[in-house]
């Protein structure tokens, strides 16, 4: 995700694999000035995929979404020796207007492999980020500024995830 966060091309990532070291040293390069997106929480489970994203340049989320979609296709083609599509229709993207609307979402993603019960299946979020408070991969300000502290917010998304869980028409609500 990182890699594709750019405003520069990247090339084939199958083929930086190779050169690593190379690789990392060109995307870190002024990465910070180059990001098309802040990540506020993802979740990546083994079927889908959830962020909340904040754009930092003209249509960068856009731009970051064709960047990953075709990029990682491209990588799993390359390297399995495959071709085709890899991911099912367009993604779907929702304005958040709201810091109560943002809230609830971030507690969707952080803890989506909860709410469709993926436990056993080992997918990565950002949760841990959020829970333990510590510097990672996401802007977590904008979420956690809102709360006293971090147990403040672990235990409004674990409260919140109760509601979630037992509204059947959530997702449906939520992308809309």
């Amino acid at each position: 995700m990182n890699e594709f966060n750019n405003i520069q091309a990247i090339g084939s990532i199958y083929q930086n694999q190779f050169r690593k070291n190379k690789f990392r040293e060109l995307i870190s390069k002024d990465t910070k000035d180059s990001k098309l997106v802040n990540f506020i929480c993802y979740c990546l489970n083994p079927n889908h995929y959830h962020f909340i994203l904040e754009q930092l340049t003209d249509r960068g989320i856009e731009k970051f979404m064709h960047k990953l979609g075709t990029g990682y296709a491209n990588f799993f083609n390359e390297k399995y020796r495959r071709d085709g599509r890899l991911f099912q229709g367009s993604f779907k993207a929702i304005h958040i207007n709201s810091d109560e609307y943002l809230l609830y979402l971030s507690a969707y993603v952080n803890l989506n492999n909860m709410v469709h019960r993926l436990r056993s299946l080992t997918p990565k979020s950002s949760w841990d980020e959020y829970r333990l408070n510590k510097t990672g991969f996401c802007s977590k300000d904008i979420i956690l500024n809102q709360f006293k502290n971090a147990e403040s917010y672990v235990n409004f998304a674990k409260n919140s995830l109760k509601y979630i869980k037992n509204r059947k028409d959530i997702e449906k609500m939520l992308l809309e």
